[in-house]
């Protein structure tokens, strides 16, 4: 299920590649090395009192992946999960984390040239989590920073609810 690989014109080896999914009608990317894998919408556990935007955890061969709602992180509307909503494994700094998306869309490669500095404006998303804005033809990818998405202090929690769950 990994999409096609498009290559920009420009690439070389400062480009580099994004996974580039959808989030309602917006796209975004992220860097591709640090997906593990792409996976359909498994049944989560959800686990009380963890932040909303942790949908729960999911049992991935053996190891318990923490399952994150971007669509409620991003505080964008939640939609019904459809054919084309998806769960994008991630390993984070040896963490494995999962991100729930509406689509993916496809592996785009971008050099420094195509990114250009998110706008100084008031944003539900803050600068902190962005890496930019990958510009291609009249198309506009918000780049996130994924690794700074979940503060340290959420990672933790995260690793705590795993290991209240595995042992």
């Amino acid at each position: 299920m990994m999409p096609a690989l498009n290559k920009s014109p420009a690439s070389d080896t400062l480009a580099q590649e994004y996974l580039v999914f959808r989030l309602g009608a917006e796209e975004y990317g992220i860097e591709i090395l640090k997906v593990q894998e792409i996976r359909g919408c498994d049944r989560v556990t959800r686990i009380p009192n963890s932040p909303d935007f942790i949908s729960g955890v999911t049992n991935l061969r053996g190891v318990i992946v923490p399952i994150v709602d971007l669509r409620v992180r991003f505080q964008l509307p939640v939609t019904e999960d459809d054919d084309s909503t998806v769960v994008i494994v991630l390993n984070l700094n040896d963490r494995v984390v999962g991100i729930v998306v509406d689509g993916v869309a496809d592996v785009l490669s971008m050099d420094a040239g195509q990114i250009k500095p998110t706008p100084d404006v008031a944003s539900v998303l803050s600068s902190h989590y962005l890496l930019g804005l990958g510009v291609l033809d009249s198309r506009m990818i918000v780049l996130v920073n994924i690794e700074r998405l979940l503060s340290q202090e959420e990672l933790a929690l995260m690793d705590e609810m795993a290991e209240a769950l595995a042992g």
